[in-house]
């Protein structure tokens, strides 16, 4: 087992990639501590997780973009599991607009979301790592990190935003001298809840088949796809890696 006796947070953890990367660390030995802002999702989780025995994993309530939030979710963690060694900040939202059209107020809300959260993570999480020892930040930034959109101004930034700071955060840990790496994943569109408005507007199988159109593979990702990269990362099987991304996107930025 890839992470046996490891212990994750993961947030966004009640849908998509962040619960794909749940289960893909419970499934190689991970504790994993489960957080989410939707609470009656969360509650749904025993049933869900049903193939794990309850003392693997625990929910809590968390607002990613909460200082305080954050400071309870990390206290909690090492009250429950003693420790934590990887962080996965996968919560996020995608409110597409230009330049322009974009409200200042949903341009506060996608960072605060998208990057604060980020930096919360991290700025707690570190130090307790360091006190036991280790640690794997991975944060889910997006290929609109690196190659921007003209209609996305707000996720464009955030998430540009996230893949810079993993770099300052790993740079930051190797300069103390801490056992802690910090990664930063990008994919491109991938079949999570966050396309359900463009599924929405054209239906399921062509808002599908429309994005896929723009991947040279010709598909859109899948959770599992970004929850294997996930596991990599969080794994000592990735001991020098820090500072970089890996980029799932079937080789758009490639064009």
């Amino acid at each position: 087992m890839r992470v046996k006796g490891k212990v994750a947070i993961v947030t966004g953890a009640a849908s998509g990639l962040g619960f794909a990367a749940a289960q893909k660390l419970l499934n190689e030995g991970a504790k994993v501590i489960l957080t989410d802002i939707n609470n009656d999702v969360l509650n749904t989780m025993d049933e869900r997780l049903s193939a794990f025995s309850s003392s693997q994993f625990k929910t809590y309530h968390h607002d990613v973009s909460s200082e305080e939030s954050w400071k309870e979710v990390i206290d909690q963690s090492e009250l429950d599991f003693e420790g934590v060694n990887i962080l996965i900040n996968s919560a996020g939202i995608s409110l597409g607009a230009d330049i322009v059209s974009t409200d200042f107020e949903v341009w506060k809300k996608v960072h605060q979301v998208n990057l604060d959260s980020v930096f919360l993570g991290c700025k707690y999480a570190t130090p307790v790592m360091a006190k036991y020892g280790s640690g794997s930040i991975i944060n889910i930034s997006s290929i609109s990190g690196i190659v921007a959109g003209w209609n996305t101004a707000a996720y464009n930034s955030s998430k540009a935003g996230v893949r810079h700071l993993t770099k300052s955060v790993a740079l930051y840990c190797a300069k103390k001298g801490y056992n802690i790496r910090c990664n930063s994943i990008h994919p491109a569109f991938v079949n999570t809840p966050i396309l359900d408005p463009l599924k929405q507007a054209f239906g399921e199988d062509e808002a599908v088949k429309k994005l896929a159109r723009q991947i040279p593979i010709n598909r859109i990702g899948d959770p599992e796809d970004v929850a294997f990269a996930i596991l990599y990362l969080a794994s000592d099987e990735s001991k020098f890696m820090t500072g970089t991304e890996i980029v799932l996107d079937g080789g758009l930025s490639a064009m």
